[in-house]
């Protein structure tokens, strides 16, 4: 038996996309945020159509009908993102410093994904307050970077008592 919808009330942790370039990728992220009853901040540019009249038809399809549902914020830029918010800035990299598992996260952090073709520029990495990545087997490049977000999103609702119920 299926539960009706209700608007829910959204978890501190923030999921934060780095110009996505994947639509199916953004859409997906974009369900996940909704499920997880987390908002989602996208700092822009896309690599793909990204507005109400001209949305990608597989980031569409990937978001299905969660998008409704879903508390996203845009950023038209880093900087501008910067400048809207707070909490600390966790960054899910193969470049991290210690394993999400080990990592202790906080009720008000910001789990950054960069984009799937480059991650994010050196600049956001020296600006971030920590990085941290998912192991993974020896000669393995990396998780696909919606994968990683569940992987971290869960990882930090789990440890900070925010899981939804």
């Amino acid at each position: 038996m299926s539960r009706p919808y209700r608007r829910p009330v959204f978890a501190v942790i923030r999921l934060v996309l780095f110009q996505p370039d994947i639509p199916q990728n953004a859409g997906a992220m974009m369900r996940l945020a909704a499920c997880m009853g987390i908002s989602l901040d996208l700092v822009e540019p896309c690599g793909f159509p990204f507005d109400e009249g001209r949305m990608d038809r597989d980031l569409k399809r990937a978001g299905m009908d969660y998008l409704a549902m879903l508390d996203l914020v845009r950023h038209t830029s880093w900087s501008a993102f910067r400048k809207s918010h707070g909490g600390r800035l966790v960054l899910l990299t193969t470049a991290g410093d210690v394993s999400h598992a080990d990592f202790a996260f906080r009720p008000d952090d910001r789990i950054i994904v960069g984009r799937e073709s480059a991650g994010v520029p050196q600049d956001v990495h020296d600006e971030v307050n920590a990085r941290i990545r998912i192991p993974m087997r020896l000669g393995i490049r990396s998780i696909n970077v919606a994968q990683a977000a569940a992987i971290g999103v869960a990882e930090a609702l789990r440890q900070t008592g925010q899981l939804p119920r």
